[in-house]
């Protein structure tokens, strides 16, 4: 799982940024074109690991979900985890057997934080690892190999999580890495998302029909800005590519020891992103270079609008923008699906724990120690694996804030921040650029009670987070300074 990666930031999804080990595994595997996450960090985190909708699992207490450490640590697996938790108490309190990673849900990249653990126990981060720098991508590879050692030396299967914190502010990346992205960004978003869009229809990723959304008010042409802000804005973006690579770079060390140890062919091997494109613009300062440790850049909501091409809006809204994954299956000896197919089917994280489950041949418990587990929502993605239509979701849901949706075959009912509720045709639409709630008020009333039932039912929500959308659509807040930067 990569950290803030929008729809269209790996090659096999449009972009310029390089990523052969990613690319090559979609070249032999599945592609979806329609995969789910939930917007935001934790929730995915959440949903991946129960296959539960966050709030129903009880959130990050994970009071009502099991793990899918636990469930297949019960059917034999080893189970190993590197990465960012963000979740309450540690991996090894949920069933993961070994874990190196930080807790929290950002940190530095060069010297990490004081959440850092190995095994269940306090990590000092050092200042070199392995002969190198520390820098947090290639030590969670590093710990990924080393736990892929430890498991493949016994005969049972295993379970490695790795949960990247790439590309996740801040901007932070070895300099030699930052310097093969220079000048890439110089032509900026407008024109970068224009080429991304082609290289999608061109590689059939998305279909024709769906027309590329429009540039918002809020994000500025990129021809109106000055030089020195054009500089300023492509030397960012030249950081997140940096901070791409170095995570594919990572990957294809996973890959070649898999292939070492001779466990390859039978390994699924599943890679996705927990939320669209960042656009919250925190930088604390320029004159810092994204290779010292002391600097805290990000990037803002110009840069995420291009990550999440073609789609509309970020991380935390529930348009496309914000809950659209590139998701990718690779399974030599399991999957029958056509090599370098794209599969349309909808799916989402919480289907996950119910394919695991499926393919290891284990049992969903209904209860942990002193935690009941609720019902899994989660179906199984083996029949699209391989190659067969899968019984779809009768509905999917989706809440983080004030941010709701709710898709139904086609039809997807989507608020942003509590504005009125607007409603697209996914099939005819996928970039909701043509709203048609004023068109079908009876079903925009059936889903949005679909929508508050789920909420109030299923997810047990209490509180504003049942408040009526307002009967229009909510100018999102965000605005720019007078340096001309978005808050």
């Amino acid at each position: 799982m990569a950290d803030d990666l929008g729809f269209a930031d790996i090659g096999c999804y449009g972009s310029e940024i390089r990523t052969p080990h990613l690319d090559a595994l979609a070249a032999k595997g599945l592609r979806f074109s329609q995969f789910y996450n939930t917007a935001k960090c934790h929730s995915s985190r959440v949903s991946l690991l129960t296959g539960l909708y966050c709030d129903q699992a009880g959130g990050a207490g994970l009071s009502r979900g099991a793990t899918i450490a636990e469930v297949l640590g019960e059917a034999g697996y080893s189970t190993s985890m590197v990465g960012k938790w963000h979740l309450s108490k540690q991996p090894t309190d949920f069933g993961f057997e070994r874990y190196w990673g930080h807790l929290s849900g950002a940190c530095n990249f060069f010297t990490g934080d004081e959440t850092f653990r190995h095994n269940g126990e306090k990590y000092n981060v050092p200042k070199r690892l392995n002969g190198r720098p520390f820098y947090t991508t290639h030590a969670m590879g590093d710990f990924a190999l080393k736990f892929l050692d430890e498991a493949t030396a016994q005969k049972d299967p295993f379970l490695l999580y790795v949960a990247f914190n790439a590309p996740h502010y801040p901007l932070h990346a070895p300099e030699v890495d930052v310097k093969k992205c220079k000048g890439r960004y110089d032509d900026g978003w407008d024109q970068l998302r224009e080429t991304r869009y082609a290289k999608q229809l061109k590689s059939g990723l998305i279909p024709k029909k769906f027309t590329l959304s429009k540039r918002p008010a809020h994000i500025p042409a990129w021809d109106s800005l000055s030089a020195k802000d054009r500089a300023w804005e492509s030397s960012r973006m030249e950081v997140f590519a940096a901070m791409v690579e170095v995570m594919d770079a990572n990957i294809g060390r996973i890959i070649a020891k898999l292939k070492a140890k001779g466990v390859w062919e039978n390994t699924l091997f599943l890679f996705c992103a927990d939320n669209g494109a960042c656009p919250f613009e925190r930088t604390r300062g320029r004159k810092l270079k994204p290779w010292d440790p002391q600097s805290y850049w990000t990037y803002d909501a110009s840069w995420a609008h291009a990550g999440n091409t073609p789609f509309r809006l970020y991380k935390q809204n529930q348009h496309e923008g914000g809950i659209s994954s590139p998701m990718i299956a690779h399974w030599p000896s399991g999957l029958k699906a056509k090599p370098g197919s794209i599969t349309r089917q909808p799916a989402h994280l919480i289907d996950f724990m119910a394919t695991f489950i499926d393919v290891a041949a284990a049992k969903y418990p209904k209860q942990i120690a002193d935690r009941k587990i609720d019902p899994l929502m989660g179906k199984s993605l083996l029949p699209i694996l391989q190659g067969k239509q899968r019984a779809p979701h009768e509905t999917l849901y989706f809440h983080f804030g004030t941010d709701r949706a709710l898709r139904q075959g086609p039809w997807k009912l989507v608020s942003a921040k509590l504005g009125r509720w607007e409603l697209y045709n996914l099939n005819e639409d996928r970039t909701e650029t043509n709203d048609l709630a004023a068109k079908h008020p009876k079903r925009v009333e059936a889903m949005a009670a679909k929508w508050f039932d789920l909420a109030k039912n299923t997810e047990r929500l209490k509180g504003r987070h049942l408040n009526p959308v307002k009967g229009t659509i909510k100018k999102l807040n965000f605005r720019r300074d007078t340096s001309g930067q978005l808050k």
